[in-house]
């Protein structure tokens, strides 16, 4: 492991079988907090899933990274690009963090990781975010990162008996570059 993929208190690091029990509570924390609802899975499908992902090759620019701190080795949260369009010049990408690990910045240090590779290492233009209307939290985030609302989808999402907007963010790789020079981590 490269201190590329490391920050401050954070580092990214592929997924590993012994992960899935961290990628188990993390469903749940997305369930309680109402930003997603999936049907329930059992332990033995996350313990596949997390061998599943620690064998997967990347689809192309298109992958998924365990978050760990670094003081406790703990795992926190995941952060990874799941649409990544290289001859258009943009990609779209998604972080969680389990509930206890929300609002102490570790996001915002695994999402300039992340955003410092896809547009200094793989040379992409645009970086998307799409984010529930009602997940204040995150887009306050992104704004602090320097993303911009670019439109707002309605009644795009239906999720626990409702429909919920959804905010389209973005961030071009020259604002990035402004805001977050590399070696600033």
């Amino acid at each position: 492991m490269t201190l590329f993929w490391r920050g401050r208190r954070i580092r990214l690091r592929g997924i590993e079988p012994d992960d899935w029990t961290a990628f188990l509570c993390f469903a749940e924390d997305e369930e309680r907090l109402g930003d997603v609802l999936h049907p329930p899975r059992s332990a033995e499908g996350f313990r596949v899933w997390a061998r599943e992902q620690a064998l997967a090759k990347a689809d192309g620019d298109c992958f998924r990274l365990a978050i760990e701190a670094v003081d406790t080795g703990e795992i926190i949260g995941a952060i990874g690009s799941h649409h990544a369009d290289p001859g258009a010049g943009w990609f779209e990408y998604g972080v969680t963090l389990g509930a206890e690990h929300r609002r102490k910045g570790y996001a915002a240090e695994a999402v300039v990781l992340l955003l410092h590779f896809m547009f200094a290492e793989r040379r992409y233009h645009k970086c998307e975010a799409r984010i529930f209307a009602h997940n204040e939290a995150s887009l306050e985030l992104h704004r602090r990162l320097g993303f911009v609302e670019e439109g707002r989808l309605r009644d795009h999402v239906f999720l626990a008996g409702r429909y919920h907007d959804l905010v389209m963010m973005g961030m071009l790789a020259d604002e990035f570059a402004q805001l977050h020079p590399i070696g600033k981590l």
